[in-house]
């Protein structure tokens, strides 16, 4: 009975250890290659599996997963001689487990690797100010280039950015004064420029007063030539009128005539620029008497004209 026990607790284990082996569940992100006495044989996708113990084992269990390597810092020297400081970060994921696991040996180490010698020899190729600001084309670049290469190992590389390009501080500060020096450049055109067209504007403005300057006493002369022609004109027609009303023998009209005279000359007298008082009889009578005088003479010519004409 005690041998019995035995045997059937003996047999008991072995069948869960062989239950252990055949039964495989691989994980979902997972593929688990099958080595057949140490040579591959198949893989397991996701999900419930059966193979025979002993015979068959697992080989490899490989993430199928997109994975994200860091690439540690390292110094480059670009084209025209300056030492840079790099690093960046790989994206990649497995397409083929058996080659992931059968075509290189430490396929993280072997990616990571690659990356950081293409990055050498890609920003190598490049001067300074195209390092700095062609990023784009760099990891266009290092992207065909390892994706290239790792495309046997059954991978698949997704991305690579380089995160940081670092000069040395002497040449930062270098480039700050080269920029800062631009910069001022830049300025003092603008300023330039802007004095410039300020003057243009400045003379365009002037021109154009002295063009509108011009054409006003052009016009005010035109204006002040009619008046006087006009003016000229009426004191033509009134002297003419004048006359024939004195020849008429009509004393009203002497009578204007002379006081229009006479206030004329007083007139210029006052708007003479060296005269300064003027005291002169300007009573009405005084006006008067004289008109009147040069009435009774003016009355005493016309009776001698009629008096030698009958």
């Amino acid at each position: 009975m005690e041998s019995t026990l035995i045997w059937s607790v003996i047999v008991a284990f072995l069948a869960i250890v062989i239950v252990r082996k055949a039964v495989i569940i691989v994980r979902q992100g997972y593929e688990y290659t099958v080595e057949r006495f140490g040579k591959y044989s198949t893989t397991f996708r996701p999900g419930f599996h059966v193979m025979v113990p002993f015979i068959n084992r697992i080989g490899q269990r490989v993430n199928m997963m997109e994975r994200v390597l860091d690439v540690p810092s390292q110094e480059v020297i670009s084209k025209d001689n300056a030492v840079l400081t790099v690093d960046g970060v790989v994206f990649f994921q497995v397409l083929d487990a058996a080659k992931a696991a059968y075509e290189v040996f430490r396929l993280e180490h072997a990616v990571l690797n690659l990356t950081m010698t293409n990055i050498r020899t890609v920003l190598g190729s490049m001067d300074l100010d195209d390092a700095l600001s062609k990023r784009d084309m760099i990891n266009a670049q290092l992207l065909d280039v390892v994706d290239e290469a790792t495309t046997p190992w059954g991978l698949k590389v997704t991305r690579i950015e380089i995160k940081d390009i670092s000069p040395p501080m002497d040449l930062v500060n270098a480039m700050a004064r080269q920029m800062k020096a631009e910069r001022e450049k830049r300025a003092n055109i603008l300023d330039a420029e802007g004095f410039r067209q300020a003057e243009i504007l400045k003379a365009e403005g002037e021109k154009q007063a002295i063009v509108l300057d011009a054409e006003g006493r052009r016009e005010a002369a035109f204006r002040d030539a009619e008046a006087r022609e006009r003016l000229a004109q009426a004191e033509a027609k009134a002297t003419t009128m004048v006359s024939e009303a004195i020849a008429a023998g009509d004393l009203q009209a002497i009578n204007y005539f002379v006081a229009q005279k006479y206030v004329d000359a007083l007139k210029e007298f006052a708007l003479s620029p060296n005269q300064k008082t003027l005291l002169l009889p300007m009573e009405t009578t005084g006006i008067l008497g004289s008109l009147a005088g040069i009435t009774e003479i003016a009355k005493a010519a016309l009776a001698d004209n009629k008096t030698g004409g009958s």
